[in-house]
């Protein structure tokens, strides 16, 4: 059962790509090709010869970017459909579309929207050469605390479900959530490298397709893998079939 989840969702993660790659074409490379041209305007008036090219400007835009965001898609749906797996049955009686969209809701916000608050896409004339270490470094290590956050106020709330009820339990796991996010990024240190030459509004419009891009991957996510598990899985109200599922997750895990 967990291996056809497993294929399902990496089916969904492909289509998942393909769908933001072409997203990516309209409204985000437009965006890099104008960051390049300033890139190159700024090197010219500097005296600076243009470096040469490793890989062509259309095959990064085409070939690069369609091979990167579909292998993206099903790495990540791969993953998706192994935490829907654990999840399924232990989450409440959630039928399989109501969790799938869950879970993808929670993926989107732990894994684009939360690291990209503090640490946002920047084009590719934007930022220092020499610092892309410990920019990445600190980007990952946002991305791996807003998952441990995210854990543990799903916890809390699950602790504290009998005696709050629903809707309490969610508000407390939510203040949770967001305190602990808000003391992090507060105490990470900031990083701006933006020239003060770079158009303002370029800038918006390449993170707000970098964000868009990530909300399209995971809309598609949770909607389509969701309607392809539900085919595959038993009813929420099937207390054996969800146990045999279990089983078969765990079994798989030591294998």
């Amino acid at each position: 059962m967990v291996g056809k989840l497993l294929v399902r969702g990496m089916l969904a993660g492909v289509v998942a790509g393909l769908v933001t790659f072409g997203f990516a074409k309209i409204a985000g490379e437009p965006r890099v090709d104008q960051a390049i041209s300033f890139e190159s305007h700024e090197a010219a008036a500097r005296g600076e010869a243009p470096e040469p090219e490793l890989v062509s400007r259309a095959t990064q835009a085409g070939l690069g970017l369609a091979t990167g965001v579909v292998s993206y898609g099903a790495a990540f749906g791969g993953l998706f459909a192994l935490t829907f797996a654990y999840a399924y049955g232990r989450a409440g009686r959630s039928g399989a579309r109501a969790l799938s969209a869950s879970l993808a809701v929670a993926a989107f916000i732990a894994l684009s929207v939360v690291p990209n608050l503090k640490y946002p896409a920047n084009p590719p004339s934007v930022g220092d050469p020499d610092t892309i270490g410990y920019r990445t470094g600190l980007y990952f290590l946002m991305i791996a605390v807003s998952l441990a956050t995210m854990v543990l106020s799903l916890q809390i709330r699950r602790f504290a479900l009998t005696r709050l009820g629903a809707w309490n339990a969610s508000i407390v796991a939510g203040a949770v959530f967001v305190v602990v996010i808000a003391a992090v990024e507060i105490a990470l240190p900031a990083i701006n490298e933006v020239p003060s030459a770079f158009p303002a509004s370029l800038l918006w419009q390449f993170r707000l397709a970098a964000l868009g891009m990530q909300a399209i991957l995971w809309t598609t996510i949770g909607l389509l893998f969701g309607a392809l598990a539900e085919r595959c899985l038993p009813s929420t109200h099937d207390l054996a079939a969800q146990a045999r599922l279990a089983r078969s997750f765990m079994a798989d895990g030591r294998a």
